[in-house]
């Protein structure tokens, strides 16, 4: 696949990724506002929520990877897997309600908000795992756009002046958009397929990919907390109001990851075609041009950061802009990961390849925020975020070549691996 053809492919996925971005930018604005603290508990409310989605998110991409990988009808498991996305929502809930009771301070003590509607919030990335196997970007995109501008609209709608409690209604708005979404995507995945509901995967078939979604979820788990992790200890050791400031930081620098995830997702099912070699040369043209583009979108960004953070959301957020210089290098380096894990994960199917470097960035980057977090607060938390990524990008690199060598060499003369 030439880097024209990537390109292509990435241009309507990165306009419903400059969409969500930009309502989540509008919604990170408006709850910026209401101060520091709010943005923290919001944000690490958001953090727990990924926490649910990250344990679920290997339901999605297996019936992804039956598609792409294995050529199975688009209706094989989808069925079965909506329902298991929905009894592990329900466990979760239990766990989550349990939290809500025991805590003490916002945003835990929230969680009950959460707890309530669980069972829906992984049918999003699940359902949504039929159109990434078929390289569909305009059903892919849909719902992550129609999440935030429903919790958008919902905050004009719901009444809250005069309120006190100023996280009470983002919290709701949140849950509320996430639960409608997610039947509304379920419900289209289910009437797209049900012409073919006797292609249905039989019970047989999840339980082969049971292994294959254990492995990532908890890949993805540690992958969440190896970007999360700052946050916590920012909170935990400077409160509310600096992890909010911290979070401001690391949500602008995440900016680079548009470009990134565009070009990766628009990929996916070309990277897990069964030809190794096309498959690995698919996945470092995308690895390569999204460090390339990361990298010169760094400086600008920074930029418009400096001009624009203290102007819209308050001067208590000039103080995000040390840290964001911090990230930048390790973020668009870190832009890689995305495409290599998609080899590892798609294609070779071996997810806790990709596990095994967010591990070790985790390891490295908990270890620093350890030493220098207590001394330098968010500066320190994010330069040694930044290490992280650099030191855990040039392992992935080298796993990388490794396992495209061993695939290659795997596959007879003129036939894919199958």
């Amino acid at each position: 696949m030439s880097l024209a053809g990537l390109a292509r492919g990435a241009s309507l996925n990165l306009i419903a990724r400059a969409a969500t971005v930009a309502l989540g930018l509008a919604l990170m604005v408006h709850v910026a506002r209401l101060g520091p603290a709010v943005q923290g508990a919001f944000a690490l409310f958001v953090a727990v929520e990924s926490l649910l989605l990250t344990l679920g998110s290997g339901f999605g991409l297996a019936l992804a990877r039956r598609i792409s990988h294995h050529r199975e009808p688009p209706a094989a498991g989808l069925r079965r897997w909506l329902a298991v996305c929905v009894a592990f929502g329900a466990a979760a809930s239990l766990v989550l309600l349990a939290g809500s009771l025991a805590a003490d301070r916002p945003p835990y003590d929230r969680l009950g908000l959460m707890a309530l509607v669980a069972p829906l919030l992984l049918l999003v990335p699940t359902a949504t795992g039929l159109w990434l196997g078929q390289g569909r970007m305009a059903p892919l995109n849909l719902p992550q756009v129609a999440s935030p501008a429903l919790v958008l609209l919902a905050l004009l709608l719901l009444p809250g002046g005069g309120s006190t409690d100023l996280l009470g209604p983002v919290l709701v708005a949140w849950v509320a958009a996430k639960a409608l979404v997610g039947l509304a995507t379920a419900g289209a995945a289910l009437r797209e397929t049900r012409a073919d509901a006797a292609a249905d995967a039989p019970w047989g078939g999840l339980r082969r990919d049971a292994r294959f979604v254990i492995e990532i979820g908890i890949t993805n788990v540690v992958s969440l907390l190896n970007y999360r992790v700052t946050l916590f200890l920012v909170e935990r050791n400077e409160g509310l109001a600096a992890a909010g400031v911290y979070s401001v930081a690391v949500q602008v620098a995440e900016l680079l990851w548009l470009l990134s995830s565009a070009l990766t997702i628009s990929a996916y099912h070309r990277i897990g075609q069964p030809d190794s070699r096309a498959a690995a040369r698919t996945a470092l043209h995308a690895a390569r041009m999204n460090v390339a583009l990361a990298a010169g979108a760094a400086p600008l960004l920074w930029g418009a950061a400096a001009l624009a953070l203290p102007r819209v959301l308050g001067e208590a957020y000039a103080g995000a802009l040390l840290p964001l210089a911090a990230l930048l290098p390790g973020i668009a380096a870190y832009a890689a990961a995305s495409s290599l894990s998609a080899f590892f994960t798609n294609h070779l199917g071996r997810p806790h390849l990709s596990g095994l470097i967010a591990a070790l960035s985790l390891a490295l980057n908990t270890l620093g925020c350890l030493l220098v977090v207590p001394r330098f607060g968010a500066f320190g938390a994010a330069a040694s975020t930044s290490a992280a990524y650099l030191g855990a990008i040039g392992v992935a690199l080298w796993l990388f070549r490794r396992a495209a060598r061993e695939a290659q060499a795997q596959e007879a003369p003129g036939e894919p691996r199958q």
